[in-house]
């Protein structure tokens, strides 16, 4: 499997630090949010139905008429590329490493691309694979680009599969509303902008029939009845989905702002995260752990994820880190 974000229990060991004592910035989740609601006593007890609500609250978050709710978009991206098939696949690249990763076991020809590479490539691939702001470059593909990317791939039998698992603080710039359409699949995290990335929670965007096709995939009671619970009450808090959604855009913002007065100027990033792309990318990552400072640490290229502290504390703690980091190397 592929090494991730958030090895928190790894870190305390190699560098002999209390798990308790780390300021973890490794995972591009966010890393506060709601008060959690009860969960009934039959969500425990009973198997999860599907007229639970779950699925209405989803569809009138994202604003579409057909989805899938899926143990973790993950899960979704594991199962697609059995849905085709031997096809050429094209990715937006660098991006999470899972989807190359599973089109590839799956014994599709993979073809890694820079956005700008595409319009010249569209014509020779049967799916094209773009995480939409990008995981960890942070670039946003504008939604008409994507559309008419989709609308050359749809003509020859192909996909556009679009995974929008950051796109919760800029819901303006989704295809979620564009689905659904044949040829388009839109996948979405749960865990991300709710901060809850523990109940393991997706969705799949997707024209019906290719949604029975990945259900057939997936088996019965994909999602457990505690997470459907949960995710029905919030995905239906639209007063405390705004005031997430502000809270991130305005941390977002902090965080880029603090990089840069601190002589590390990103190279893109979201609301949940800032990319550093530098040549002494392991070494700063390395300083900072040494100081229980967790972040995602990138080799080709050379690069760092920052995710958000939590607190002023953590705040602070990064800031102090950063100076001094900034002194040492001067």
């Amino acid at each position: 499997m592929l090494e991730h974000g958030g090895r928190l229990k790894a870190a305390a060991r190699r560098y002999g630090i209390a798990e308790t004592d780390w300021l973890d910035l490794s995972t591009g989740i966010a890393p506060y949010g709601w008060a959690l609601p009860e969960i009934p006593a039959a969500a425990w007890t009973r198997l999860p139905e599907r007229d639970d609500g779950l699925e209405e609250a989803a569809r009138g978050y994202y604003g579409a008429a057909s989805l899938l709710p899926v143990a973790g978009s993950q899960a979704a991206i594991q199962a697609l590329p059995r849905l085709r098939a031997a096809s050429r696949v094209g990715v937006v690249a660098p991006c999470y490493a899972e989807h190359a990763h599973a089109w590839q076991r799956e014994g599709h020809e993979v073809v890694a691309l820079r956005s700008d590479e595409v319009e010249q490539a569209l014509d020779r691939l049967d799916v094209l694979l773009v995480v939409n702001p990008n995981n960890p470059t942070g670039e946003r593909l504008a939604r008409e680009r994507l559309l008419a990317w989709h609308g050359r791939l749809v003509a020859r039998g192909g996909w556009l599969l679009v995974d929008e698992a950051f796109m919760d603080c800029t819901p303006e710039h989704s295809l979620c509303g564009s689905t659904p359409a044949p040829g388009l699949v839109v996948l979405r995290s749960f865990g991300k902008f709710f901060g809850l990335a523990g109940i393991r929670l997706g969705f799949v965007l997707a024209e019906p029939a290719l949604l029975q096709r990945l259900e057939e995939q997936l088996g019965p009671w994909a999602v457990s009845g505690p997470a459907r619970a949960l995710a029905r009450t919030l995905l239906a808090d639209e007063a405390g989905q705004v005031r997430q959604r502000l809270a991130l855009s305005r941390d977002g913002a902090r965080l880029e702002r603090l990089l840069g007065e601190c002589g590390l100027a990103p190279a893109g990033g979201t609301a949940l995260f800032q990319r550093l792309l530098r040549e002494d990318a392991a070494r700063l990552h390395d300083y900072l752990a040494a100081r229980g400072i967790l972040t995602r640490l990138f080799m080709q290229p050379a690069s760092l994820r920052f995710g958000l502290p939590p607190d002023e504390s953590g705040w602070r703690r990064l800031r102090a880190a950063l100076i001094d980091y900034a002194k040492d190397h001067s």
